[in-house]
């Protein structure tokens, strides 16, 4: 792929207005675009379908975490939404994750859509040892973190949602070649971490082996939204190889 491709913006904003004007202008210069919680909850799933029908793709960022059919059965309202990648907590367990792929596989083939990437969050980027600790997890966050990549390939899972830091251990674990790793918690040298606590430059991120990148603030609080992706795909491209 190249650098565009793997660049997904994330629409992290309040309204659905906003969110298409940051469609509009960055059509053709990223790859992809999230919606997570706080846009799906202001404008629920039309503003999935209206992005989808513009011809764009989206990544449904909801980390689904609920007992196994519950999350079986909003992984097929994902897929007929038409996204092309959503996501699950790991922590959910092996039951939760093979259940939602087994079901969105055969809902996907019994209605002729094509199956989403399915992908599971393992540590999140804002999180650090004391953030474990507080929830009685007294593993090294980056083993941690490879345990459940390990579990989520186990259970058929299309790769894992992981900081920059974890990158290439998780690379250097998993067996599957196409298991995708896709990393928030990128930001450019000039950029505030804001509230991510591990993280990485763009080029950084490309080089440690991730498939895609998740940008939200340093490019839709921009003054500027579509120079900034273009500075950040830019960079993205001169570590491909």
């Amino acid at each position: 792929m190249k650098g565009k491709e793997k660049l997904i913006v994330a629409l992290d904003v309040p309204t659905a207005r906003e969110a298409r004007e940051l469609v509009i202008a960055l059509r053709g210069v990223v790859g992809m675009f999230k919606v997570g919680s706080q846009l799906f909850t202001e404008a629920g799933p039309d503003i999935v379908r209206e992005i989808v029908r513009s011809g764009e793709s989206v990544f449904l960022d909801l980390k689904f975490h609920d007992i196994p059919n519950t999350v079986a059965a909003a992984g097929v309202e994902a897929m007929r939404l038409g996204v092309s990648i959503f996501n699950i907590h790991a922590a959910g367990g092996s039951e939760m994750m093979r259940q939602t792929v087994a079901t969105v596989s055969e809902a996907a083939t019994a209605e002729g859509r094509t199956r989403p990437a399915i992908i599971a969050v393992t540590v999140l980027t804002s999180a650090n040892a004391t953030t474990l600790s507080e929830v009685e997890i007294c593993a090294d966050l980056e083993k941690h973190a490879v345990a459940l990549a390990l579990l989520s390939e186990a259970c058929g899972m299309d790769g894992v949602v992981a900081s920059p830091l974890e990158i290439e251990v998780v690379r250097a674990s998993v067996q599957r070649r196409n298991f995708l790793v896709v990393t928030p918690g990128v930001r450019p040298a000039d950029s505030s971490a804001h509230d991510q606590k591990r993280i990485m430059t763009p080029g950084e991120a490309i080089l440690a082996g991730a498939d895609y990148l998740v940008v939200g603030r340093p490019i839709i609080k921009a003054k500027d939204p579509v120079r900034a992706a273009e500075d950040i795909v830019r960079e993205m491209s001169r570590n491909l190889t």
